[in-house]
């Protein structure tokens, strides 16, 4: 696949922790860990090690790109610190990719599936839960992100009625999902920053990029709060 850009991708909202890169001629570098607990320490390692690899410098990069969340309040955290911390750095612009987006991308691509609905075990009695349709145009979102009590994405996904490929850890986490699908056949537990490439090359040409200084984490729950930098209200 060629790409026009050089593209970075970093994700720690969950308990993997992963980077990407791919370059303006297609070629894709990649991380992949499940490190819980971890991700402050390996996150920058990881990112150094896909850019020697590509031969690329921070600075030869056109755009970067993080798991903007739904996820782990401190992985989200981790990755928005980091990303805001490269773009200042370097002046790229940055998008933020939606972890549950990631991994029915994932799915798309292993299974050419048409539906896949993304549920990430939220704790509390709740999931991060999100419906999407493969078209022609990329991935389509028809039941919103949320966060819900799993019995309310069943009824959201009986509503919907269709065939669907499911990915995340809130099926295995909760009977009443686990109940719509074969849960030993999940593949796609956890997003991976390879995935997210094509979603930031789509939200780009969109005009979605912003300044590292207007990101934001998206956690679903109000209650919990992001500190932009300083000067930001």
């Amino acid at each position: 696949m060629n790409n026009t850009m050089n593209i970075l991708a970093i994700d720690t909202a969950t308990e993997a922790c992963s980077v990407a890169l791919i370059t303006e001629g297609g070629s894709v570098f990649s991380r992949f860990e499940i490190c819980p607990q971890q991700h402050s320490q390996r996150l920058l390692p990881m990112v150094d090690e896909v850019l020697a690899e590509s031969g690329y410098t921070l600075g030869a990069l056109d755009l970067l790109a993080y798991g903007r969340g739904p996820g782990s309040f401190t992985g989200v955290r981790i990755a928005t610190g980091m990303i805001q911390g490269l773009a200042l750095g370097t002046g790229h612009s940055v998008v933020g990719v939606s972890t549950l987006a990631a991994m029915a991308q994932q799915q798309v691509v292993a299974s050419n599936s048409r539906f896949v609905a993304s549920a990430i075990d939220a704790r509390m009695g709740e999931v991060y839960f999100a419906v999407y349709e493969h078209t022609a145009k990329g991935l389509e979102l028809v039941v919103e992100e949320q966060v819900c009590p799993p019995e309310t994405a069943v009824e959201l996904l009986t509503t919907l009625n269709v065939e669907f490929d499911a990915v995340g850890t809130g099926w295995a986490a909760y009977d009443a999902l686990g109940a719509l699908t074969n849960t030993d056949n999940i593949t796609v537990l956890y997003p991976n920053a390879e995935y997210m490439l094509p979603l930031c090359t789509l939200a780009h040409s969109k005009g979605e990029a912003t300044k590292a200084i207007d990101i934001e984490p998206v956690y679903l729950r109000d209650k919990v709060t992001w500190k932009k930098l300083p000067g930001r209200e």
